[in-house]
Order: structure tokens, then sequence, then C-alpha cells
């Protein structure tokens, strides 16, 4: 019996081991380089600043709604969105310096920067459609220390459900 209460313990430890695990490699950046996109929402036709820090070369940076645009060394670039991106829609921003690729996501936020005549003429009813959910900016990327706090609490979780169940089997010996 008392194998049994071991064996789930550590069980659900390395459960929630293995839960924060992919979070956290998805957080980090596989790239020594410190690329950004700001805002990381934009209407269309919105201007975005792109930024590749450390970079020893220039850097290229391509997506789907806006022209290439090369950034000089260590330097910062402008890029127009295109008019005609999905409002709603994350689009891939890919940074590309001396070979080493770096992405992140750009949103595009529900209105356009500026009306356009032909937008102010024509009237399109949409049918309501559900929420649509998702991180909405309030999440950027985990930084070593968000990582490292994740994991000690973790590891005290699991610490925790041990010696509960442990001290349960000792007080009930007969």
């Amino acid at each position: 019996m008392r194998a049994i209460r071991a064996a789930s313990a550590a069980l659900l430890g390395a459960a929630a081991l293995a839960l924060t695990v992919p979070t956290a490699a998805l957080a980090v950046n596989n790239t020594p380089y410190d690329f950004a996109v700001t805002p990381s929402t934009v209407a269309a036709g919105g201007r975005v600043t792109l930024t590749a820090g450390g970079c020893p070369s220039t850097t290229t940076v391509t997506s789907g709604i806006f022209d290439t645009v090369t950034i000089p060394q260590n330097g910062a670039a402008t890029a127009v969105v295109d008019w005609d991106a999905r409002p709603g829609a994350v689009y891939s921003v890919q940074f590309n310096c001396i070979g080493r690729i770096g992405t992140l996501d750009l949103t595009i936020s529900g209105g356009t920067a500026t009306p356009t005549a032909s937008s102010t003429r024509s009237v399109t009813t949409v049918a309501p459609s559900g929420v649509r959910g998702g991180t909405g900016g309030s999440f950027e990327g985990m930084n070593g220390a968000e990582i490292a706090a994740g994991g000690a609490l973790v590891a005290a979780a699991a610490t925790a459900t041990v010696f509960v169940v442990r001290r349960r089997s000792s007080d009930r010996r007969h």
C-alpha cells in the first residue's frame, strides 16, 4: 500500500513538471539576438518598428503582411502593414540575422488606421460569432527568473505531496 502512495506522488510530481516544461521551452528565444516588433498589435495600414539588437550584421525581416525590410546592424526599421490584413489575425514575422532565424507574432487589431473611400460607402453585415479568445497581449514571454520561479513552485508542490503522504502513512500504523 505504501508503494502505491509513493508511486502516485511521484507520478503527480512528474506530470506537473512535464506540463510546465513545454510552455517554458516555447517562451525561450532561440537566438542570441534581441528581435522585437513594436507594437505587437497594429491596425491594417499601420506602422510597426522592427528592431534587431545585438545582430553583428544586417537583418532581413519578412512577413506576409508587409514588404521585406532590411535592418542595419544593431538598428531599427519601420514597416507599413498591408491594408488587406485581416482584422483579428495573427501573422508571423521572421527575422534572419546571418542565418539565425527568430520568429515573432504580429496581431492585426479590429479596426483600420484610417478609413478608405470604399470602406465608408459600403455597408457589410457580419453574422455574430463567438468570442475570439487568446492571450490578448497579456503574454509577452517569460524570462529565466519566471521559469525558475515556476520550477521552484512545482518542486515545492511535489515535496509537500510526498511529505503529506509519508506523514499520513506513518500515523496509521497499528
